[in-house]
Parts: C-alpha cells; structure tokens; sequence
C-alpha cells in the first residue's frame, strides 16, 4: 500500500514540475542602446505579467529574458521595448519615444528594414 502512495505521490509531483517547467522559456536578443541609463528603461519597460527575469548589458547591448509563455510572447517582449524608443531584434523604436530619450541614450539607428 506504501509502494502505490509513493507511485503515486512521485507521479504527480512529476507533472506538476514539467507543466511548470515548460511554461518559462529564456531568450536573449540585441537592443540598441549606450549607458545605464538605456538598461534601466529597458528593463523597466518589461515590468510586466510574466516577465520573470530581465537583463540588459551596456557592454554587448544583449537582452536576456525569462518570461512564462502563457502570459506574454517574445514578440510582446520586444515590442513592449521598441515603444520605449529602443530598436531591437523584432522591432524598430517607436520614433517619438526615441526623440524624448536623454542625450547620452540617443544611439546610433539600424537602418528600417521592412520584414
């Protein structure tokens, strides 16, 4: 009777540790930007629902993310950053946003590209 508890008890533990695994998904992608001040607008423009991790390096203007794909998409990720002004992998800055940026995070534009 023990054995069947155990067998049991490990069975469902085990699927509730995949179901939960496989929800959070990490990404990394590049977002154009200069100074600290470029990281702390981005990373707070993924202050969201389902974002659970964020970190923008200055140095190779890499984006690492972990976010639970149940509520909130990469797409949504990077576009959630472009509407801050910052161009990114997925999306051009939003042109307005950019403009209002400060001087020092005002960098150096991709080119448009239509995709």
């Amino acid at each position: 009777m023990k054995s069947i508890f155990y067998i049991l008890f490990f069975t469902i533990f085990c699927l509730f540790s995949c179901k939960n695994a496989s929800t959070e998904k990490t990404e990394t992608f590049k977002v154009w930007g200069n100074c600290e001040k470029c990281k702390v607008t981005i990373e707070t423009a993924c202050n969201v629902d389902g974002v659970i991790e964020k970190n923008w390096s200055a140095e190779s203007t890499l984006m690492t993310v972990k976010f639970d794909t149940t509520k909130i998409s990469l797409n949504g990720i990077q576009e959630l950053i472009a509407k801050a002004g910052y161009d990114n992998d997925g999306y051009y800055g939003d042109d307005y946003a950019y403009g209002k940026l400060p001087d020092c995070c005002q960098y150096e534009r991709k080119p448009f590209e239509m995709k």
